[in-house]
């Protein structure tokens, strides 16, 4: 599983390049993995799903509200649903530090999504943590909000450190793997189904260090930031996640 986070990005000049680029380069193999791109919302009407280029790619957005009525300027997960949005990004460490967001809300967002659209849940440390050696006990925390919860089977984690997010720093492929293999364990031990989730990197991915952190055994695809807004690169980080043998 591949996905594009745009954050605050994009005009619609940009958009139909990136189209054009992406189609241009990506290889559509016998067994595509699951691709999405999560644009600024006020721009996810332009993506068709009779666009040949865009034909395998899923559609999600990078934040919603948990309910709807009289709250302006909010989007609720049953709009996402009657716009036949895939997914939904909940969690984002800027969402946390710029918008305030806790864990009381976040759960109440998963909550709302799970059985109708896709999760994809972020978790992440800070430097000063990660310096601490407490990466495991923040992310445990971070991971509260599926304790007794009965998850969707597509319900997905994105292991983003804060401090690798558009510094060019990233950890080291083995302690990323270890990482994931700790995130999967705790999901499974605290929800109600046992789910293992998928889980996802995050954090300074690019076309030139992607196949270091998919060998691993237990990164299961990434989610891209700034290496996603041009159509070429991003293909190529699909066309390297599809050439990797796990079996």
């Amino acid at each position: 599983m591949i996905i594009a986070n745009w954050k605050c990005n994009g005009t619609k000049k940009m958009i139909f390049s990136w189209f054009e680029d992406y189609g241009k380069e990506v290889n559509f193999v016998d067994v595509l993995p699951i691709v999405g791109v999560a644009p600024p919302s006020i721009y996810f009407g332009y993506f068709s799903r009779e666009n040949a280029s865009l034909k395998f790619i899923e559609w999600g957005l990078q934040d919603a509200d948990h309910l709807d009525g009289p709250r302006t300027g909010a989007i609720s997960v049953d709009m996402l649903i009657d716009m036949e949005c895939d997914f939904l990004i909940i969690g984002h460490s800027e969402r946390r530090e710029i918008f305030k967001e806790d864990n009381d809300l976040i759960k109440e967002k998963l909550k709302s999504l799970n059985n109708r659209v896709t999760a994809i849940l972020c978790i992440g440390e800070n430097k000063e943590e990660n310096n601490k050696g407490i990466t495991r006990d923040v992310l445990k925390e971070q991971l509260d909000i599926v304790n007794g919860l009965e998850l969707d089977q597509s319900f997905t984690v994105a292991y983003e450190p804060v401090w690798a997010i558009g510094s060019g720093l990233t950890p080291e492929p083995k302690d990323i793997n270890e990482i994931h293999k700790f995130i999967k364990d705790v999901v499974q031990s605290n929800s109600a189904n046992n789910l293992v989730p998928k889980v996802l990197y995050g954090g300074s991915v690019t076309d030139k260090n992607a196949e270091s952190f998919f060998k691993e055994e237990f990164v299961d695809g990434a989610l891209v930031g700034g290496a996603s807004l041009d159509g070429s690169t991003f293909a190529k980080i699909v066309n390297i996640f599809s050439g990797i043998d796990k079996k």
